[in-house]
């Protein structure tokens, strides 16, 4: 086949685009070499998988062959066609389903089918879907009237007809358009304004630098998209004009957006101003800790979870005694102390795991358990309460549980852009073990893991398992570092 005339418009560079036009620009122009390797895509993958083994148990045929032999699902096959202003239109749907109804291959047809993450569908998924049908209507030559959307996988199956009339095919020509428009850019696109769902993205390395490098609003953290929209309006474009704002006028103009914005003015203010002077700040001059006063020892906590299933699969607990002279231990000892991981295998059932963490617990009287945000005191306490915890046993859990990123929160202004684990953590100059883990690898590690049972993956499958207790040993370490810092400061 020749090689179409520019600009070449696919389902991949759409589907960055309804993200992020910037990241659209950069996956067409970008340095390859800046691209950072995400999890992310990996467990995207691999629920598609599953959820299309839920739906076809049988392994789908490939290519126009199996279309021609009424194969019931077919991968594989690459659609192309010219689109709204002669643009050149190519995708490769990730499965079709025969269907009803006749086409240039027979006395049947085909309909996309698109897996969707998430709990409901997207302006994303649905014009992604469309240009999928419309290309294929153009292969079979015959119409693609539904596309099947489904999520989850076995018995939790979740399926869904979206019809791919109405205002779909115009709402696609006009996304195409835009989309040739700004690859003919000479730059990439701004960037945007919310930058949470960056951690996602393959280019965020490339755009955090960016970020830093024009003092863009949404490092400043507390800072999100309508917020920025607000500050940009009174003139307030970069950090460096946050800075020098005045509380008192700042928070006049924004009370107007409504009273919660206009109390968070100073507290914007002095964050722009400790982030671009590079030094913490006290906030409350009281104990950081006062937990540890006495206390004879302390287990540090860490979940791995896989929050689309709502399972926590991993409880991973630092025992740490303080020392005889009555200190507790710098990170160097603390990495030699006992750690212990307590895997929650549905096999086994919750009561299991809620008996070993409570023998756990009640091994060591007195000491606190710190964690790093709220995930472990909830998980817990919900599994107490499931559990059939009475109400003292759950206040006394309560009571027993230090959330360290509170304490941080409540105590510290610091020069950082999200009060995050691995933020606090790295500007303190803690350092991972792993290279670029996240909780995201360890969930992938996980599913391999879960996948490689005792066969020729075995030895592969124990060393993921190795990796994901490394990794939250880890986290672990870096919780007491924060907790370290907060105690020294304490003492100073």
């Amino acid at each position: 086949m020749a090689v179409p005339p520019e600009p070449l418009l696919t389902d991949r560079l759409l589907r960055s685009w309804l993200r992020c036009k910037r990241r659209a620009w950069l996956d067409q122009f970008g340095d390859p070499d800046q691209r950072l390797w995400t999890a992310h895509r990996a467990l995207q993958l691999d629920e598609q998988r599953r959820s299309f083994s839920s739906l076809f148990p049988e392994r789908p045929q490939r290519g126009e062959a199996a279309a021609q032999a009424a194969a019931p699902a077919v991968v594989g096959l690459r659609l192309q066609a010219l689109g709204p202003g002669q643009y050149v239109l190519q995708a490769h749907p990730p499965l079709l389903q025969r269907v009803e109804g006749s086409s240039r291959w027979g006395s049947h047809a085909y309909r996309p089918v698109l897996f969707r993450q998430g709990r409901r569908l997207t302006r994303e998924h649905r014009l992604v879907l469309a240009l999928w049908g419309r290309l294929l209507a153009e292969e079979q030559q015959a119409p693609v009237s539904t596309g099947l959307v489904l999520a989850g996988a076995g018995r939790a199956l979740q399926k869904e007809q979206l019809p791919l009339a109405g205002g779909l095919p115009r709402q696609l020509d006009d996304a195409l358009v835009r989309l040739a428009d700004d690859l003919q850019r000479p730059s990439p696109p701004p960037l945007v304004a919310d930058r949470k769902k960056c951690i996602l993205c393959s280019w965020r390395g490339l755009c955090d630098r960016d970020a830093r490098a024009e003092g863009h609003l949404s490092e400043v953290s507390g800072i999100g998209a309508k917020r920025r929209d607000m500050l940009v309006e009174l003139g307030i474009v970069r950090l460096e004009d946050l800075a020098v704002a005045d509380p008192d006028r700042l928070a006049a103009a924004l009370a107007v957006h409504g009273e919660q914005h206009g109390e968070a003015a100073a507290q914007l203010v002095t964050q722009a101003r400790v982030q671009q002077r590079g030094e913490a700040l006290r906030r409350d001059g009281s104990l950081a800790l006062p937990e540890l006063l006495e206390a004879p020892g302390v287990l540090i906590y860490d979940i791995e979870s896989d929050p689309d299933a709502r399972d926590d699969f991993l409880h991973g607990f630092v025992r740490l005694p303080r020392l005889a002279d009555g200190t507790w231990p710098e990170l160097p000892a603390a990495a030699q102390a006992p750690y212990q991981p307590l895997l929650a295998l549905h096999e086994h059932g919750e009561p299991r795991v809620w008996q070993r963490l409570q023998r756990l617990l009640q091994a060591y009287p007195g000491w606190p358990v710190l964690h790093y945000g709220e995930t472990e005191l909830l998980a817990l306490v919900r599994m107490a309460q499931r559990q059939g915890a009475s109400d003292r046993q759950i206040a006394a859990l309560r009571a027993r549980l230090v959330d360290v990123h509170q304490r941080v929160r409540r105590h510290w202004w610091l020069p950082v852009n999200s009060y995050g684990l691995k933020a606090v953590a790295s500007w303190l100059g803690f350092q991972w073990s792993q290279k670029g883990v996240d909780g995201a690898r360890a969930l992938l590690w996980w599913r391999q893991w879960r996948l490689g049972g005792v066969g020729p993956r075995g030895g592969a499958s124990r060393h993921n398992l190795r990796r994901i207790f490394r990794y939250n040993h880890d986290d672990g370490l870096a919780t007491w570092a924060v907790a370290l810092w907060l105690l020294h400061h304490d003492q100073a």
